[in-house]
């Protein structure tokens, strides 16, 4: 039942495919879904939204926001409307799932794929976090309850090992220069939230989602979007001060930064 209270309210980036839509759909269908499920994209009306709005069309808590995270304007505009549904509320959990995948090699790599993907992978979590952090304060502040939790208030920021400086799994076979970076960049980013944001009732963590079948994982990948995401929900359940700032993969195991 960890699903059934995780948050009143949760807003997922970058939920029109992949992880982002199946995280959407599992919180909307869990036993006591959250009250309020903003799912968010850059083409929340459009062509590839579709998913996404037929899953809105049958679960009511679900509410479609427009949000860019490379975007402030956007981001601003989110939260606007966000802050309208809430009525004087905060919000509970923040999911930064939004993110792009980069091949690039060595020999191929350049700057403009770099700092592209650095955009959207490092600048666009931290911006999303800033601009939403008000509503977060406002949530840990009348939660009435101590500690840290996702149920209070928490940024969860969609990371993978391939970022671990620790691990620096496989780069022979999948160098992936850009995406490596830019999710160790990602890491660093949510430990200095953790620290920042621990007193304010603020609970940040980095999460792997696995090698999972999506776009940006291909057919390849071992695992379900929904086995993985069925795991990070109950990791997020169980999340508290002792994993504050922690790296933690779809099994709630401990990883390298």
């Amino acid at each position: 039942m960890a699903m059934a209270t995780l948050a009143r309210s949760v807003l997922v980036t970058g939920s029109n495919r992949g992880i982002g839509l199946e995280l959407v759909r599992q919180l909307a269908a869990s036993p006591r879904p959250p009250q309020h499920i903003f799912a968010t994209c850059r083409d929340a009306s459009g062509l590839r939204g579709k998913a996404l709005q037929e899953l809105a069309a049958r679960h009511p808590s679900i509410k479609l926001i427009q949000l860019d995270t490379v975007d402030l304007p956007s981001i601003r505009g989110a939260m606007q409307t966000v802050e309208t549904h809430l009525e004087g509320q905060g919000l509970n959990l923040l999911i930064n799932n939004a993110g792009v995948g980069s091949q690039a090699t060595l020999q191929s790599v350049d700057a403009q794929e770099m700092l592209a993907t650095f955009a959207v992978n490092v600048v666009g979590p931290l911006q999303v976090a800033k601009e939403f952090l008000p509503l977060l304060e406002k949530a840990a502040k009348d939660a009435g309850t101590e500690g840290l939790s996702c149920s209070r208030a928490a940024i969860i920021n969609v990371s993978s090992k391939v970022g671990s400086i620790g691990l620096c799994l496989g780069v022979l076979e999948a160098p992936m220069y850009p995406y490596r970076a830019s999710k160790a960049a990602q890491n660093m980013v949510t430990r200095c939230l953790a620290e920042e944001l621990r007193d304010k009732g603020i609970l940040c963590a980095a999460i792997h989602p696995g090698w999972v079948k999506t776009d940006m994982g291909t057919e390849q990948a071992p695992m379900t979007v929904e086995r993985s995401m069925q795991g990070i929900l109950e990791v997020l359940g169980i999340l508290s001060q002792e994993t504050c700032g922690a790296f933690l993969d779809w099994e709630g195991n401990r990883l390298p930064w």
